[in-house]
């Protein structure tokens, strides 16, 4: 079974209908068929809630929550292995702590990452990435 992983970049792509939503579309409906599998860090799972809260207000950010509630994706507490994956990820690479959190739990799982975010260029030789 296909292992992915979203980071918010994703999340976002799908739930404002831009650039890649089919792909995340396609990616979740998958899953609902039990033919893949989806994670998201918590730390990206934050990271979407507050961008929706910053951007669109409660109501918004609530609406994005509830929205991917829906879908049979597991969130990946963030535990001592996964954050010092994360942290090596961060101290070598130029991306944000919660792009390497995304990362990390790709790794961890043996996963693709989901994303358009260019911060994870770099790390194309660390994981798979599936780009938006």
């Amino acid at each position: 079974m296909k292992r992915y992983v979203l980071d918010s970049y994703s999340l976002l792509a799908y739930a404002e209908d831009e650039k890649g939503a089919d792909a995340v579309e396609d990616i979740l409906t998958k899953a609902l068929d039990n033919q893949a599998e989806i994670f998201l860090s918590v730390i990206n799972w934050g990271e979407m809630y507050y961008i929706a809260l910053r951007e669109g207000g409660k109501e918004r950010a609530e609406l994005y929550r509830e929205t991917f509630a829906r879908y049979p994706i597991t969130i990946v507490e963030a535990n001592k292995e996964l954050t010092l994956q994360a942290a090596h990820f961060k101290a070598n690479y130029k991306i944000s702590y919660a792009d390497a959190f995304a990362a990390a739990v790709a790794k961890n799982r043996k996963a693709v990452l989901v994303t358009g975010d260019k911060e994870f260029k770099s790390l194309e030789n660390e994981i798979k990435i599936n780009w938006l």
